[in-house]
């Protein structure tokens, strides 16, 4: 008889798991969430106190057969789905449908699928669920609903029948929109730079390049010269002018690594460094979380949990990457203090961990052979940010040399990498060495020859349109969504033909997604707004934290979306 079943949402995880635990466990996949509301009904009862309809999904009911003869046979029943709100809901549904009885249920959860992680989660389980993060992820669902029911079909009559609105997703909307107003109301300013090129002769000739700084030490900004026209009185000033070294300072500052990678900095720089898109990356990263063979027959998990916004790191991964800097790079590069970082978040869920390695030794380098291209770049990505996040800072010479010539300053500055600390891991060359030891040959009061002053013509750019990085970025900033959901956001305002990417993976949107836009702001600029929105994803928060009752997250929001929705209906009949 089998004692133990292990019930996971991924077929990968269970096929992982299974392999590390063995012949006394049995574990299968639920292959994500196995109940939701109904499709063709609200599926929520409003006038009694927002009580939630759930259904079975179709195409798990063979699945929920199948563990439900599977758990008549067994002793214990392990539900080890994901630990945020989502995995803990899938937890919460497989106990309800499976009538697990208290007596067999246990609960198990891992930030990482190692050998030693999930034996340790197994020997001690929790014996109930989270109901307070089940309550968060219900009240998200069913606000969710609510929107997409009652709205969607307001915008079938305005503007197109099959079109979609939603609670997130239409703030994402307006946020697109919102650039692209401000690109097309732009006026571009014109303003003029003054730059030269002076030199000291010398056994080696000394060539610096400065900028136009100050007039009678009132500094200039970016559109202090606005014109030719004062460009070239500036110019004329200039005409028989002595140049002189005014001062040279010379000073050191440090730059420190930044921290190990959460959700959406990984988002942002696969992005930006490998060109992937959101999706892609949670694809790729989940892979590499849920296991991946190495050599051996049982896969392995080689990075942490990836889903998440919190910065905190095990103190046993601390001292494994300690240990790998001192061995690998030598004492100097270990900071003085070991390094923690604060989430800046106020919601982050600080049990969760950094997305970091599972093991530091599993360099990239050494495990390239057995991972894919595109496994290999983020998996190269992730390690190198968080063996840097906990190595010692990297220190330069900084020279800031200005130039006098009648009442004008120039001012040019140069920096040479001294030390490089983390910047080792990326080897990141030192490209301005031999610049630099030249510049230190100056001296205050030294007089230059003038070479070339030049004078160009500038304008002041619109802004520029997001992409999946700078779109995620603001998301982040003003707290609307999760993470996690970014990528499911930009696939449905995708596949509605919203919004449009550009060749230069820019996010524009169309003439729909402006219908679309434009209507809601209409009708529904209370709730279809950036602080709204990051209202309620606070709200959702302070459900798990038992700050505020689900109930009266739902009230406060329908209330509102109802009002608006009924003056909207008014004025359209």
């Amino acid at each position: 008889m089998i004692k133990s079943l292990i019930i996971v949402e991924s077929p990968t995880k269970e096929k992982t798991i299974s392999k590390i635990l063995g012949k006394n466990f049995i574990v299968k996949s639920s292959y994500g969430h196995v109940r939701d509301l109904p499709k063709n009904d609200i599926g929520v009862d409003i006038e009694n106190n927002f009580k939630p309809k759930y259904v079975i999904i179709p195409k798990a009911k063979k699945l929920i057969t199948n563990l439900k003869i599977l758990a008549k046979k067994v002793n214990k029943i392990y539900l080890a789905t994901d630990f945020d709100r989502e995995g803990e809901a899938i937890a919460w549904h497989l106990k309800e449908i499976l009538k697990i009885p208290n007596s067999r249920f246990l609960r198990s959860t891992f930030t990482e699928i190692t050998p030693e992680a999930i034996i340790k989660s197994i020997k001690h389980p929790k014996n109930k669920l989270n109901m307070l993060l089940v309550s968060s992820q219900q009240t998200r669902r069913l606000l969710d609903r609510i929107v997409g029911y009652e709205l969607s079909p307001f915008l079938w009559k305005k503007v197109k029948f099959g079109l979609s609105a939603g609670r997130v997703q239409s703030v994402v909307l307006s946020i697109i929109c919102d650039r692209e107003k401000e690109i097309i109301k732009f006026k571009p300013v014109e303003y003029w730079d003054i730059k030269l090129e002076v030199s000291k002769s010398g056994i080696n000739t000394i060539v610096i390049n400065a900028q136009i700084f100050s007039k009678d030490k009132i500094r200039f900004d970016k559109f202090t010269i606005k014109n030719k026209e004062q460009s070239n009185i500036i110019l004329k000033d200039l005409e028989d002018a002595i140049y002189t070294v005014q001062s040279i300072e010379r000073k050191e500052y440090k730059r420190s690594p930044q921290p190990p990678y959460i959700t959406s900095t990984m988002q942002q720089d696969a992005f930006k460094k490998l060109g992937f898109s959101t999706s892609k990356t949670m694809f790729i990263g989940q892979r590499l979380y849920e296991g991946i063979c190495i050599g051996k027959n049982i896969p392995t998990g080689l990075i942490t949990y990836i889903r998440t916004d919190s910065l905190n790191v095990a103190m046993k991964a601390y001292s494994e990457a300690l240990k790998f800097i001192r061995l690998s790079f030598g004492e100097s590069f270990v900071p003085n203090i070991p390094r923690t970082y604060k989430t800046k978040s106020k919601i982050a869920q600080e049990a969760h961990e950094a997305i970091r390695p599972t093991f530091i030794d599993k360099t990239p380098l050494k495990i390239k052979q057995f991972l894919s291209f595109d496994e290999f770049k983020l998996y190269d990505l992730i390690w190198k940010r968080f063996l840097a996040s906990q190595m010692a800072d990297s220190i330069y010479n900084r020279t800031i040399i200005k130039i006098s010539a009648k009442n004008y300053l120039f001012e040019s500055s140069s920096d040479i990498l001294f030390f490089n600390g983390f910047l080792k891991i990326f080897d990141t060359m030192n490209n301005h060495i031999k610049e630099q030891k030249e510049l230190l040959q100056l001296n205050q009061n030294d007089k230059l020859h003038l070479i070339q002053i030049t004078s160009k013509q500038y304008f002041t750019c619109p802004p520029n349109r997001y992409n999946e990085a700078s779109l995620i970025k603001i998301l982040e900033k003003y707290g609307i969504g999760r993470p996690s959901t970014y990528s499911t956001i930009f696939k449905i305002i995708s596949n509605k033909l919203y919004v449009k990417t550009m060749s230069d993976k820019k996010i524009s949107p169309t003439y729909l997604g402006i219908a679309v836009n434009n209507i809601l702001l209409k009708y529904f600029k209370n709730i279809i707004n950036v602080k709204f929105t990051a209202i309620v994803e606070k709200e959702l928060d302070k459900i798990v934290k038992n700050k505020i009752k689900a109930k009266d997250v739902l009230k406060k929001f329908y209330k509102s979306f109802k009002n608006d929705l009924l003056k909207a209906t008014k004025n359209n009949l």
